[in-house]
């Protein structure tokens, strides 16, 4: 049993369908870490165009889902509430496998620093237990 489901990460974080790219959240310290899933459907969107004969989510997507589940654990923070997370910068970003259709991605976020309106967070997306991407994400806080 999911800790959120999607309606509950609705509340929390602005994304709304086709680029809430979050469907349920697992396990969450707010403000520290956060371990959330993202069900890669066959017909998503992303698909018809990349690639049409050898369907694979584009690398910027799986960062997009590892800064929404981050986004998630810092605007649950109470003091927080209804702000927006903004990316700031992307660091050591390292794609290792293919995220694929009927993929499930495990997307863990570790904060590292979170310090008035800015933090960076350590994210790693995970496929079944193999490394899929890794990076260091730097946000800022709208106020």
């Amino acid at each position: 049993m999911p800790l959120f489901n999607k309606e509950q990460i609705m509340e929390i974080i602005p994304h709304r369908d086709p680029f809430l790219l979050i469907d349920e959240v697992e396990e969450m310290e707010p403000g520290k870490r956060v371990v959330a899933n993202k069900y890669i459907a066959p017909d998503s969107f992303w698909f018809r165009g990349h690639f049409p004969e050898h369907p694979v989510t584009p690398g910027v997507l799986t960062i997009e889902m590892l800064a929404q589940a981050g986004a998630v654990c810092v605007l649950s923070l109470p003091e927080n509430k209804g702000k927006l997370a903004f990316f700031a910068k992307i660091d050591k970003a390292k794609f290792r496998r293919p995220v694929l259709p009927g993929d499930t991605v495990r997307l863990e976020v570790e904060m590292l620093k979170l310090r008035g309106s800015f933090g960076v967070g350590s994210a790693k997306a995970t496929v079944g237990g193999e490394l899929a991407a890794e990076a260091e994400i730097t946000f800022a806080l709208s106020k």
